[in-house]
């Protein structure tokens, strides 16, 4: 019967949900390869080529992506060194991250500082435990000890 045959892929049908994927966010190559490999676990050519393809017409940019996503976890409140370490997860070079980092013109130290009062309003800790425990928490968020250690 005809409505029992699978369907047929195309390299058009790959190319067609890569752009889905890059009309909802931005995805780096790493990210686009896995989701399309998952969908189309057969014909793992195809989907490089159409990552390669829609990287060379910039419909598909790592260094984009990564500026978006700074962008984004700066306005959640988090520090360079959780961003860093998601966008490593994301499959996004080193050098890309650092161009981001810098290009984002952000004060990390008052970004620190405006995430602790937020949280923790102006009171002191009271004690060594409570600064401990707050300084844990901004280190969490991805700040260092040099970033938060003043107003601390």
């Amino acid at each position: 019967m005809e409505g029992d045959l699978p369907p047929t892929t195309s390299e058009t049908d790959i190319r067609r949900a890569a752009m889905d994927l890059l009309a909802r966010r931005e995805h780096s190559k790493s990210e686009l390869a896995m989701k399309l490999r998952r969908r189309f676990p057969s014909f793992p050519e195809w989907i490089d080529d159409a990552i390669e393809q829609l990287a060379r017409e910039n419909l598909q940019s790592d260094a984009r992506m990564a500026e978006a996503f700074v962008r984004s976890r700066i306005g959640r409140g988090q520090g360079p060194r959780k961003v860093k370490a998601e966008l490593r997860g994301k499959g996004i070079s080193d050098d890309v991250i650092g161009l981001a980092l810098e290009e984002c013109d952000v004060n990390w130290r008052e970004l620190a500082e405006q995430v602790y009062r937020k949280r923790f309003g102006d009171d002191a800790p009271g004690d060594a435990k409570e600064r401990a425990k707050r300084l844990r928490f901004l280190e969490g968020r991805g700040f260092s000890f040099d970033q938060v250690s003043d107003f601390l």
